[in-house]
């Protein structure tokens, strides 16, 4: 299986004592176990979840045929291999005059979004920029999606920096971190402007009384986890659970695994509190049988944010609140091993966020693997 170098993004937040390295070198976890669950995942996408057309689950858009060809091309196949030959075909035929990658228009975002991470993996292997074009104009797209890009709000509004499903709707966590992973793909630094938008609306979803969150809801939780949305209207908490009795937003895995990474890709360093802050929630609420705070809603996004936001510290090992410590690639690669079905796909019983869907569930999972491929820096110093 192709190696991807290790993802050195927030080094320096390594050296918390919260996830620390180890005493030897980690390698990678069990190669041949790995590429077992690997190929019979791509087996399936390939024989069965890909139409005709090219399209994975296309009454969903274009974004879960994204997702799956990255993590086709994340673990090794080549652009010839008829998944991603396909799916590349298919993708490049949503691409809009506008730039955008999207096949529902209420859908823009996310799915340029994505897009412009498959086309930026596609760009690797081929290397001869024969996507640079496409990744341009897709960027280019997105950048004008986000909220206050153009100047119709200023920072003093709550939705500034943010970006929702189609754009400037209402914006929220998620769509927002898709924003700066795609930006992160086309080698945006942090000290770009919407990028330092960006981490104005992250900032402002964090659960932590402190000067860069100035809602109303800083300090109700004040736990350093991160929520899905900043409410515009009054919050009634008998109206939902994901409300505390005070008025509070409850903070939960996918999300805060989404913040996190979210920090690293706007430049914070180890000294930064929301970087601390958003540690410790991970030290204390470290999961992979459920994604903390919603159970089982949304649990096979939450295991690709686990991955990706964990090897952003560029260590292997986690250290949770209790004193135990975990070989988190190791602990991932077993959780979805045991719940891969016999035709190599994974599924969620629970059907919130369309994780009903086999191979929206299977692209993610996939995606997560990737991060188990890693060989993470564990030399026993503090990365500095």
């Amino acid at each position: 299986m192709k190696r991807r170098p290790a993802a050195y993004w927030l080094t320096t937040v390594a050296a918390l004592l919260l996830i620390v390295p180890s005493s030897q070198a980690q390698e990678a976890v069990d190669g041949p176990k790995l590429n077992d669950v690997v190929q019979n995942g791509l087996t399936y996408l390939r024989d069965q979840g890909q139409d005709d057309s090219g399209m994975l689950s296309p009454r969903a858009g274009s974004g879960i045929t994204s997702l799956a060809v990255t993590a086709a091309l994340r673990h090794g196949c080549g652009l010839d291999d008829p998944l991603v030959a396909r799916g590349l075909k298919a993708l490049q035929g949503v691409v809009k005059p506008d730039g955008g990658i999207y096949a529902s228009d209420r859908l823009r975002n996310y799915e340029t979004c994505v897009g412009i991470m498959c086309f930026a993996e596609a760009n690797k292997v081929a290397g001869d920029g024969r996507y640079d074009e496409i990744m341009k104009n897709a960027g280019k797209f997105v950048r004008g999606l986000q909220i206050g890009a153009e100047g119709e709000v200023n920072e003093d509004d709550v939705q500034f920096g943010g970006v929702g499903y189609s754009g400037k709707e209402r914006p929220d966590l998620s769509n927002t971190s898709y924003l700066l992973e795609a930006l992160h793909s086309l080698d945006a630094g942090a000290d770009d402007p919407t990028v330092q938008r960006a981490l104005v609306f992250v900032s402002r979803c964090q659960n932590l009384d402190s000067e860069f969150n100035d809602t109303e809801f800083a300090g109700k939780v004040n736990d350093g986890g991160f929520y899905y949305v900043i409410p515009t209207e009054a919050v009634d908490p008998s109206t939902s659970e994901r409300y505390t009795a005070n008025g509070g937003l409850r903070s939960y895995g996918s999300m805060t695994y989404s913040g996190f990474k979210s920090l690293v890709y706007a430049g914070l360093t180890k000294d930064d509190p929301r970087a601390k802050a958003a540690l410790t929630w991970i030290a204390k609420n470290y999961d992979l049988e459920q994604n903390p705070g919603q159970g089982s809603a949304g649990l096979f996004y939450y295991y690709n944010t686990f991955g990706s936001a964990l090897a952003a510290t560029g260590n292997s090992l986690v250290t949770t609140a209790d004193g135990d410590k975990h070989q988190w690639q190791e602990e991932l690669l077993a959780q979805l091993a045991s719940t891969q079905r016999d035709d190599g796909s994974w599924v969620n019983s629970n059907r919130q966020w369309f994780e009903n869907d086999a191979n929206l569930c299977t692209a993610f999972a996939l995606m997560s693997l990737s991060y188990c491929d890693e060989p993470l820096q564990t030399d026993g110093k503090d990365a500095e």
